[in-house]
């Protein structure tokens, strides 16, 4: 889409969103690079403010908070021709409508991926040595470490054997940093769309899934939200697990079956950290909340203040690529989505 005019361009995101992701380095580009509608920036393509400008957008720099983009909506909006998301997944604004009119879309995933892979190692270093489930316990005997001391024979990181479920952009980021950071840990893999020479050069070793249940440490999740993955790891995978294993799940919280998680937590068989759940929040009664085995964090593993500047920089990348006429590097597609987030 070269154009030798600046095109069109409304971002449409949360009004949080668009304070913590659009800086003034942010906005001084944007006003360089497009032309802009007036206002530039609104929480929703539903705003009076812009209605007698939809006509005229051809580019839609979209975020947490964006609209669906349904035939009805596209119908008033005849010039767009791309869709630049400065978040994670499109699924949720991207339907046949989008994509039978052949309007370009990308993501800035990629981006938001590196925090979450940060979050999820510091989470496995973490639950090598049980270090949340300690400062419980830490907490309520204030008097009394015999918890530390009854543990200490299989707590560390040495040895550690890591399963991550999904090899997505995430889980390729997490093996590469257990590569790098835990060098006498083994890590599997289990995904049925990778490829095992593609696995082994980020140092792990992909298995079905099955095979590694029983024999992990810590297993950690990456993989989308599809009615297939939809309580993938329930009753039976988490019984495969092995004593006091730890379950991470900074992917969907619909991953896991949150009552049989719940069961295994309350027994004291397993640990979890938890960024996310099912539902999200948790009811205010669930038990996992009480539990000392069980951290959970607000869904904050992902890209957070600052961090989510990267994301709007990745989009104005792209738009800058649009202009110029050069293939966009994180464009999505219709067929991708059905296997990733």
């Amino acid at each position: 889409m070269k154009n030798d005019s600046k095109p069109k361009t409304v971002a449409v995101m949360a009004d949080h969103i668009w304070a913590a992701q659009f800086g003034p380095a942010q906005r001084e580009r944007l006003a360089a690079l497009a032309d802009r509608t007036s206002p530039v920036w609104v929480p929703s393509l539903e705003s009076p403010e812009i209605q007698d400008q939809l006509g005229t957008v051809e580019v839609v720099i979209s975020s947490w908070g964006a609209p669906p983009f349904d035939a009805g909506l596209l119908n008033r909006m005849p010039r767009l021709r791309a869709i630049l998301h400065s978040a994670g997944s499109v699924r949720g604004l991207a339907g046949d409508a989008l994509w039978d009119r052949g309007i370009v879309v990308s993501n800035s995933a990629d981006l938001n991926a590196e925090p979450v892979a940060e979050y999820t190692l510091a989470a496995i270093l973490m639950a090598g040595k049980k270090a949340p489930f300690l400062a419980a316990d830490a907490r309520e005997y204030r008097a009394d470490w015999s918890s530390y001391q009854s543990a200490r024979g299989v707590l560390g990181n040495s040895g550690r054997t890591i399963g991550l479920v999904g090899f997505s952009r995430i889980g390729r980021k997490v093996a590469a940093l257990i590569d790098t950071v835990m060098h006498q840990a083994t890590c599997l893999v289990a995904d049925p769309y990778a490829d095992a020479d593609e696995v082994a050069r980020f140092g792990a070793r992909l298995v079905p899934l099955e095979e590694m249940l029983s024999r992990v440490d810590i297993l950690s999740l990456h993989a989308p939200a599809l009615p297939a993955t939809r309580h993938m790891i329930a009753a039976a995978q988490l019984a495969s697990l092995p004593d006091q294993a730890v379950v991470i799940n900074t992917a969907r919280g619909a991953l896991i079956d949150t009552a049989s998680l719940e069961a295994e937590c309350a027994s004291g068989r397993l640990h979890a950290i938890l960024d996310v759940t099912d539902p999200e929040p948790l009811p205010a009664d669930s038990p996992l909340y009480d539990l000392p085995n069980v951290m959970i964090t607000p869904h904050i593993a992902g890209a957070q203040g600052a961090e989510t500047r990267r994301m709007a920089d990745g989009a104005l990348d792209e738009l800058d690529r649009l202009i110029r006429g050069l293939p966009l590097q994180r464009r999505v597609d219709r067929d991708e989505l059905a296997i990733s987030a």
